[in-house]
């Protein structure tokens, strides 16, 4: 039989790809969204459902369904305008999310797949430690803070009631369709602009959208994965400087880094006010997923080349 999935937030940039990975893998997939789908298939439903709240009623699009994955939320967002962050991320990545899961539970859904964030865990690490799924949590955001309390939520609610709770906690995605500063970097890179980013050291974890799909697929009912949290990453971390030479190579253009030190590139963000840009390029964040490799069985499909490469190529014309 084919196993029925609810999927929510199938029109963001993970969601599209995972519906259409759910349809691939032979899924009956029902995709409630706010606004009709631009694409549909046969083994599909998209019903609209209005802006995700505490009291969407999803009952109806739950009968029959055996796994829900919840990659719907309010994210983070680099210029927020809310008088109090907090309270709406509250709204909708608690509130809202728990409302999905306690109706899933009522309606005898066997398993629900959270897609959380690597912010639960904190902005940084040192080199060479890497956060761990098993680590205490330690959000530095309102956005982080929403992603830590609704997974301490629903893995109440799975205890209380049964139904297995997987949590997935990727870093940055990339992929093709990849949107805000992801996609400002390829096209400065494709323009050839010269960047002071050729002596940076850090180490961070990417993980490329394939390879978060295919994670997520292997969940579905794996014994091992009720009730847990797993990192996900592509399995190999880079500097800011190899990222971007990796990105010219898929880009098929020269790379114009130059050695800059990393510190006084962090000063002169601080004096512009973009210090939190410059934090992201020169600190380092890493994941362990050998919980993930090791309790699944999983590996990444594909490699970081081949998923810049990939990326790279998708990249529109401007």
């Amino acid at each position: 039989m084919k196993q029925a999935i609810l999927l929510t937030g199938a029109s963001g940039f993970v969601g599209q790809a995972l519906a259409r990975a759910c349809l691939v893998a032979d899924a009956s997939l029902i995709c409630p969204t706010r606004r009709s789908l631009d694409w549909q298939a046969a083994e599909m439903r998209n019903p609209l459902i209005g802006d995700m709240a505490a009291d969407t009623d999803w009952s109806v699009h739950l009968q029959g369904v055996d796994l829900v994955i919840h990659s719907a939320a309010r994210v983070h967002v680099m210029q927020e305008t809310a008088s109090d962050p907090l309270v709406q991320f509250r709204a909708v990545n608690v509130a809202a999310s728990l409302q999905l899961a306690r109706q899933a539970a009522t309606a005898g859904v066997k398993q629900f797949i959270y897609l959380s964030s690597v912010k639960v865990n904190g902005e940084a690490t040192s080199p060479g430690h890497p956060f761990g799924a098993d680590d205490a949590p330690l959000p530095q955001d309102a956005y982080g803070i929403s992603k830590q309390e609704a997974e301490q939520a629903l893995l109440q609610l799975a205890a209380e009631t049964g139904m297995a709770v997987t949590i997935i906690r990727p870093p940055l995605v990339y992929g093709p369709g990849v949107k805000a500063n992801f996609l400002s970097m390829l096209r400065g890179i494709r323009r050839g602009l010269p960047l002071p980013l050729g002596s940076i050291h850090n180490q961070r974890s990417l993980v490329y959208l394939g390879n978060l799909v295919d994670l997520i697929l292997h969940c579905r009912l794996h014994p091992a994965a009720r009730n847990q949290i797993f990192m996900a990453s592509d399995g190999r971390d880079l500097s800011t400087t190899e990222l971007f030479r990796l990105c010219a190579q898929g880009l098929q253009v020269k790379s114009r880094l130059f050695p800059f030190p990393a510190s006084l590139l962090t000063l002169a963000a601080g004096l512009i006010g973009k210090r939190s840009v410059a934090d992201r390029l020169c600190q380092s964040l890493q994941v362990d997923i050998s919980k993930t490799r090791e309790l699944l069985a999983w590996s990444p499909p594909y490699t970081v080349e081949q998923g810049l490469q990939a990326t790279a190529a998708a990249l529109p014309s401007e």
